[in-house]
């Protein structure tokens, strides 16, 4: 009988989606009936961040606890655990060289730390650069040493990989562009020319991540890449292991595939990517651009579950990321940060509090989000002795010309702000440029009103889901940038807005602060049952899940390349021609024998590709094939026969042309192979919808044949170039061809209407 909730059988899931869901109740029932651990781990989390900076680069504020994190290093319960290998630019610990061969670790904050700490049943190792130069032999042994305490495995990247893949590369035109500031602007030859030589450090690094994690690999881990510090991992492990479970997550907004194909790398990077077997984003938005890239750069076919290439799918899904939403909640309880909301409360008695925490960058939108607090005292005059915006901007790459600009535009905004609205008493900005520690910043979110978040171009942003989590007692409202990829998760209970339009900002901030406060509760319950719900800890669970559920994606994939025509074994092609005294050789001619399109001079020339050419490689080994007596050659393509003609007539060979429908040796007359009573009364009604769509589908193009009419969209925009074959096809089957003896085959890219029996087949069967 079918398992139910009465007969005790259990059910089991069918599909990956129900699997899923049956994991997440699973660890909810756990957590449920074993509430003591997780209090444990809180009370430890909270003694160990009694200092911990606000934000580290990456704007993650998740826990980490040491004693956890080692646990069952040589213990036998790691044993059962899935092996799990995380690669990120960074491992989540800072060194300090002490001595000759000593080093003094110290763990780092960070979400995805914070993440991997709560999903139990993986055995995480971390691999990564340890942000720190060691040349010496002696050095590295003992690092290595050290960190193995910690489950941690460096990469030793020298100064000079450093310098031009990290701070060259990754900061000066991956980050630039993925947040769609477009790529740097230079004046000198020399300056682009290094931009390559970048690039050629940033795939050198990323194979020395590769040689580590291969060095470290056990069969059946689970290896997940992070960021674009990393896109060409994927590639250089499948190249060494094509069976390593592989997978990609980046934490960053993937642009366009307008924005996209400006980077010179674009097509390597893509394909590189597609090595992996699960790509993941923060939102459904950034996956569709990915996907998007692929098809209109590449030429490849997306598809719901990700993008297909030659029958291997790489699944592309949106896993949006969350914040230990429990740590947060408990750390209101502890006695220090009581004490902190106390002294706050009564230093801003009487005023609203507005609290903006961000790092000083340009995609941050501080500038703008004073620029609209300024216009909002400025039309409301009533409130400028009521509401105070504090400020907290983390300083960030305080060496960079433009983030030093950055920071003299904000500090001149502000004090001409205070300057304005001021009195001796009181002042409108509070603005620190500094990072707070982990308990002050909780007090901070919690006697909040109103937090702005007005990101112009932002991953995730996780300090709207902070806030939310602060807010259980005074219910404040999040004002939040439509540009934030947390806009798709809180959107419905905070007050979107762009943060380009002051206007719009500073009418939202009036509209914050008189919210009715059953409207302000609505708002709160709605988001914080998201941001508890949707932890940190779910998502690394999900993701890695999903990374095992591979093996299904394995098992369909060798099921769709088996649809696919294999390779040719060589050698056993080749012994048995050698063996055989009479050959038959049948060699197509497009794609065949034809000088790829993407060479040097030939990239994207449309033109020239409508006027085939034999390869000049091939011209050489064809003479003498076509010279030995035991082989015959035949060149059979759907092209007519004057190209055929062209390419060919030197040969000794026979030509079949337009499928096989016209035929001759190179040294005789064509003759023909259609039927007597082959109907071609269609053909003039075709081409007049050819060429309706061929003017109205840009770079499309038609080729009128004796027996066929085939029209080509190769190289228009790949959406449009579908939805107008979608449309064609309406108009020839409800017209042209509705009672006419024909086929209509529609390619990859192409759309051809021929006369019955006008095919390949037929031609070998002739």
């Amino acid at each position: 009988m079918p398992g139910n909730k009465y007969n005790g059988t259990p059910v089991t899931p069918r599909t990956r989606l129900e699997r899923l869901l049956l994991n997440r109740e699973l660890r909810k029932f756990n957590r449920f009936f074993n509430p003591s651990d997780e209090l444990d781990d809180g009370l430890k989390e909270a003694e160990l961040f009694a200092n911990d900076s606000v934000l580290n680069k990456d704007e993650n504020c998740g826990p980490f606890n040491e004693e956890t994190f080692s646990e069952g290093v040589d213990g036998s319960e790691r044993l059962h655990k899935q092996r799990l290998l995380v690669v990120a630019n960074r491992l989540p610990v800072s060194a300090v060289r002490k001595g000759e061969d000593s080093w003094q670790l110290e763990m780092s904050v960070g979400g995805l730390v914070s993440a991997l700490l709560g999903v139990k049943e993986f055995d995480a190792r971390w691999i990564g650069w340890a942000g720190v130069n060691v040349p010496d032999e002696i050095g590295q042994k003992a690092l290595t040493t050290a960190l193995a305490e910690k489950r941690c495995i460096p990469v030793f990247l020298d100064e000079d990989i450093v310098h031009q893949y990290y701070n060259g590369y990754c900061n000066n035109m991956l980050w630039p562009l993925f947040h769609y500031l477009g790529l740097p602007q230079e004046d000198r030859l020399a300056t682009t020319r290094s931009f390559q030589s970048q690039f050629d450090a940033y795939k050198k690094a990323n194979q020395m991540f590769a040689d580590v994690v291969n060095k470290h690999y056990k069969e059946g881990d689970v290896v997940w890449c992070h960021d674009y510090h990393l896109m060409f991992l994927p590639k250089c492990l499948k190249e060494y292991n094509s069976k390593m479970k592989v997978g990609w997550f980046l934490h960053t907004p993937f642009p366009s595939s307008e924005i996209h194909r400006m980077l010179p790398s674009r097509s390597e990077l893509l394909r590189s990517v597609l090595a992996a077997d699960l790509v993941g984003f923060h939102t459904y938005d950034y996956a569709r651009h990915f996907v998007s890239a692929c098809t209109r750069i590449l030429g490849l076919e997306g598809t719901p579950e990700g993008v297909e290439d030659q029958g291997k799918l790489t699944r592309v899904a949106a896993f949006p990321i969350g914040i230990d939403s429990e740590r947060f909640i408990r750390a209101l309880e502890l006695p220090q940060v009581q004490d902190h909301i106390k002294e706050l409360k009564e230093r801003f008695a009487g005023r609203k509090v507005m609290l903006g925490v961000d790092r000083l960058d340009m995609i941050k939108g501080i500038p703008q989000k004073i620029l609209a607090f300024e216009e909002f005292l400025e039309e409301n005059p009533e409130w400028r002795d009521k509401v105070v915006l504090l400020q907290i901007a983390v300083p960030t790459r305080t060496d960079v010309p433009e983030y030093q600009k950055l920071t003299s535009q904000v500090h001149e905004i502000v004090g001409r702000i205070n300057g304005r609205f001021g009195t001796l008493t009181a002042v409108p900005i509070h603005h620190l440029d500094r990072s707070l520690d982990f308990h002050a910043l909780c007090a901070l979110y919690a006697v909040t009103d109103v937090a702005l978040v007005t990101s112009l171009r932002d991953g995730m942003n996780l300090v709207s889901y902070e806030f939310v989590a602060c807010q259980a007692s005074k219910k404040g409202v999040l004002i939040l940038s439509e540009f934030a990829g947390a806009a798709q998760s809180l959107g419905a209970g905070a007050i979107l807005v762009n943060p380009w339009n002051i206007s719009e900002v500073a009418s939202s901030i009036g509209y914050a602060l008189n919210m009715p406060a059953d409207e302000r509760e609505k708002r709160h319950n709605h988001n914080f049952r998201h941001v508890t719900t949707h932890t940190s800890q779910e998502w690394a669970a999900t993701f890695v899940r999903c990374s095992l559920e591979l093996n299904d994606t394995i098992v369909e994939a060798q099921l769709r390349t088996r649809q696919v025509l294999p390779l040719l074994p060589v050698n056993d092609a080749v012994e048995r021609y050698t063996q055989s005294s009479n050959r038959l050789l049948i060699l197509g001619f497009n794609a065949t024998l034809t000088e790829p399109v993407h060479t040097l001079g030939r990239r994207g020339s449309q033109i020239r590709e409508m006027e085939p050419r034999l390869h000049p490689q091939l011209k050489e080994p064809l003479k003498k094939l076509c010279k030995d007596q035991m082989t015959t050659v035949v060149v059979l393509s759907g092209s007519d026969r004057t190209i055929l003609d062209e390419n060919f007539g030197e040969y000794n060979m026979w030509l079949a042309a337009e499928n096989g429908m016209f035929l001759r040796r190179t040294t005789g007359k064509w003759m023909t192979t259609m039927p007597e009573n082959l109907n071609m009364d269609w053909v003039d009604s075709v081409k007049h919808v050819f060429e309706y769509f061929t003017e109205r589908t840009p770079r499309s193009h038609f080729e009128l044949r004796e027996t066929s009419l085939l029209w080509n969209y190769k190289y228009a925009d790949v959406e449009f170039g579908r939805l107008q074959a979608r449309d064609m096809l309406q108009h020839l089957w409800t017209g042209p061809i509705s009672n006419a003896a024909v086929d209509v085959v529609q390619g990859r890219r192409s759309v051809e209407v021929r006369a019955v029996g006008v095919t390949k087949v037929c031609a070998y069967q002739g």
